[in-house]
């Protein structure tokens, strides 16, 4: 009973946000759904006009030049018709368009507010997933499926609206069937929903599964794993086949059902108009059918249909938008609960970044910091000493904005965190697959070359540089391959040279690198010491401790004597 109130709460809450996305798209989808009734009233005149001009010419024997009019305007039909199909159409994928965009950037948006630290344990290949495909499976719902869930509810009351008016009867055996493709649908729709949920996460899981095969594919070889994961692979593959066609497998399924009773109503109504026709009823209206009425009623009635046969076929655009909702609500979620109010106003001097009481903990993992108190002047470079645990790395996230504090107050130089950019380098510098310019430009994207060359030069990578065959257009492989490990330091440390940011962070950027690449990291960092920028480097390195004006020592989260 638990697991099926949670179903149910995953499932309005999907819906809800649907909604609330579909909101700036609102007049596009409704000007899509009026496109869409212009087109079905061009049917009922096309198909009025059609069976006035056969009865015209074989009851009444009118002469042809007689028809012409009828004519002229049973082509204008035709063409009001599929004009009011393409204005649906594009309307309706206008407003897929703007809430896909919307989307993106609220996903963007939520990222931004986990942080790098809480985004670090996401597959890369699962965010690609969520940005790319569970964004894209909004597409029909709201280009298609919304749109035509209102044609068809609409479109069939009008006709049988007309069919009222020409035959009561054939009108009670068209609303008798019509409700029941609805339900079936929705019973059908039930299982297609969670399919449509178990698609999106095994997709999700295939994404990741070969990504990190192929970022370790040289490990694999070099310990014969090659053939084993191959294998894994293809299992991973195999299950996700599973789950697309039993998912297509009730799709086909929920068409089946309605392409039955469409049909058995349809042949109800036949069968009714011609006995009447014929003179084998006498019940109620069927002695007053003519060739015109009988002939308009039947030409109506697969029409009556025809909206929710197309809304059948984009059932499952429901179904996928359903099932990327639950996922992309659930990151909502969670970034709403990484967005803690800003942090109180303890010292806004525009010279000093003001610390004060700070605390944070980490689920799972108990206190980090605890009651933090830091004052550092602009300019100064403070080297964060401590043991490891002793919450080095939480303090510079907070000064960085990548995770909110429990209690307590940031201010740089009297904004909060995130409100004016930072420089970072971490143990593991960020480059991406591309020339050396491009990684540069990643900080200063209107940098000139001259620029740059300063920069790589103020590092110590000149001599480097030098050496590469087409300079600063010489590519790199992804994670900066190509380079060594100092190197691919320096050329990050060049990226901070190259930032605007007044205030750099730094978690160990000498950490796993060889003895003469740390020297090298040092000698740039004893260059960007000189800039006039405030530095804070957290550190086990005597001689990043003895670069700095002031050390600040950390233990168990709280502060110590360094």
């Amino acid at each position: 009973m638990k697991a099926i109130t949670t179903e149910r709460g995953r499932a309005g809450r999907s819906r809800l946000w649907l909604k609330a996305q579909g909101q700036p798209a609102r007049f596009l989808l409704i000007a899509a759904i009026l496109a869409g009734l212009v087109g079905a009233f061009a049917v009922i005149a096309q198909m009025g006009l059609m069976a006035w001009l056969v009865h015209a010419l074989i009851v009444t024997r009118a002469p042809l030049e007689t028809l012409l009019l009828p004519l002229a305007l049973l082509a204008l039909t035709l063409v009001l018709r599929a004009l009011g199909q393409a204005l649906q159409d594009i309307l309706g994928q206008r407003s897929s368009a703007l809430v896909r965009q919307r989307v993106r950037l609220r996903v963007l948006e939520q990222w931004t507010a986990l942080g790098p630290v809480k985004m670090a344990g996401r597959s890369s290949a699962t965010l690609t997933n969520q940005w790319v495909e569970q964004v894209e499976a909004l597409d029909g719902y709201y280009a298609r499926y919304l749109p035509q869930q209102w044609l068809a509810l609409l479109v069939p009351l009008t006709i049988g609206g007309v069919v009222v008016w020409l035959d009561w009867l054939a009108a009670i055996f068209l609303f008798l069937c019509a409700p029941l493709i609805p339900l079936f649908m929705a019973l059908v729709g039930i299982s297609a929903e969670k399919l449509s949920q178990q698609h999106v996460l095994e997709a999700g899981r295939l994404s990741g599964h070969f990504l990190d095969r192929v970022r370790n594919l040289t490990s694999l070889q070099l310990f014969g794993q090659v053939p084993a994961s191959i294998a894994s692979v293809q299992v991973a593959a195999d299950r996700y086949r599973e789950v697309t066609m039993r998912t297509l497998r009730v799709a086909f399924l929920s068409s089946a059902v309605l392409e039955f009773f469409a049909s058995v109503a349809i042949a109800v109504v036949a069968i009714y108009i011609g006995f009447g026709l014929l003179g084998y009823i006498d019940y109620g209206p069927s002695q007053e059918l003519t060739l015109f009425s009988g002939l308009f009623i039947l030409l109506l009635a697969p029409e009556f249909f025809q909206p929710l046969r197309v809304l059948a076929q984009h059932y499952h655009d429901r179904a996928a938008a359903l099932a990327a909702a639950d996922a992309l609500a659930a990151l909502e979620q969670d970034a709403l609960g990484a967005r803690k109010p800003p942090p109180g106003k303890p010292d806004s001097d525009p010279e000093f970044i003001s610390v004060a009481g700070l605390s944070l903990s980490y689920p799972g993992r108990g206190l980090a910091l605890a009651g933090i108190d830091l004052r550092v002047a602009r300019g100064e470079v403070v080297a964060l000493v401590g043991g490891s645990g002793s919450g080095k790395s939480s303090l510079l996230h907070c000064l960085a904005g990548f995770v909110s504090p429990d209690a307590g107050s940031i201010r740089l130089f009297g904004n909060p965190p995130g409100a004016s950019p930072i420089a970072w380098l971490g143990q593991q510098p960020f480059l991406i697959k591309g020339s050396w310019a491009e990684n540069l430009r990643l900080t200063a994207p209107q940098a000139a070359a001259t620029d740059l060359l300063e920069a790589v030069r103020a590092v110590g990578l000149g001599e480097v540089l030098d050496r590469q065959p087409d300079g600063l257009n010489t590519l790199l492989g992804e994670g900066g391959r190509g380079l060594s490990g100092g190197q691919a330091q320096r050329l990050a440390l060049a990226r901070v040279w190259l930032s605007e940011a007044s205030l750099v962070l730094l978690d160990e950027p000498t950490a796993s690198l060889d003895a003469h690449s740390e020297a090298e990291v040092i000698r740039a960092l004893r260059v960007l010491a000189t800039s006039g920028r405030t530095l804070i480097i957290a550190t086990h390195h005597p001689a990043l401790m003895a670069m700095a004006t002031r050390r600040v020592g950390l233990h168990e989260g709280r502060l110590a004597d360094a």
